[in-house]
């Protein structure tokens, strides 16, 4: 597994991959149907981003065809609370393979070690306990659930939240 930045040649991919109704469903933030050009300007915002030290967005590539298979950020980085937060989906094809967990502890310490953050915080819909065992295998721990917290496929949802410090990190590490 590799991670790079996104290239807008990457689009069509992400539109095709992310855009499938398991992947929507499950994340509550990328739209269904996925719209045509909306998968470019995510990507051409990416650098941006990146520059003024809010997100880092990475595609998860397979080492050896390059085939991308995900998605995995940081974002939400708060250099003076010293935070941020994971997110991430990979493609229905690969669930089950390890890449998010693999992806997921790339960024983990890259937050720590490179940005300094003292936290890291992700949210999940309590209806996807699979991304709730990714995130323990992070190491992060449950902090609690944030009732109706999202309107989805027409109801409210819950997200249970998830943490980790950087003193655990280090400890665990």
């Amino acid at each position: 597994m590799i991670l790079r930045p996104f290239q807008l040649s990457d689009a069509k991919t992400v539109q095709h991959l992310a855009g499938n109704k398991e992947i929507t469903s499950r994340t509550g933030m990328i739209p269904y149907p996925y719209p045509d050009g909306l998968a470019e300007s995510w990507i051409q915002g990416h650098p941006t981003g990146f520059a003024n030290g809010t997100e880092v967005v990475c595609a998860i590539t397979l080492k050896g065809n390059g085939e991308l298979v995900g998605c995995m950020s940081l974002a939400g980085i708060s250099k003076k609370h010293q935070k941020g937060e994971i997110a991430y989906w990979v493609a229905v094809d690969h669930w089950g393979k390890g890449y998010c967990t693999e992806a997921g502890q790339v960024l983990v310490k890259y937050a720590f070690e490179q940005l300094k953050l003292n936290k890291i915080t992700s949210r999940h819909k309590v209806t996807n306990p699979a991304s709730g065992k990714v995130m323990q295998k992070l190491g992060m721990s449950y902090e609690g659930t944030l009732r109706q917290e999202m309107f989805s496929e027409g109801v409210f949802v819950d997200l249970a939240v998830y943490g980790l410090l950087k003193s655990e990190y280090s400890t665990n590490s």
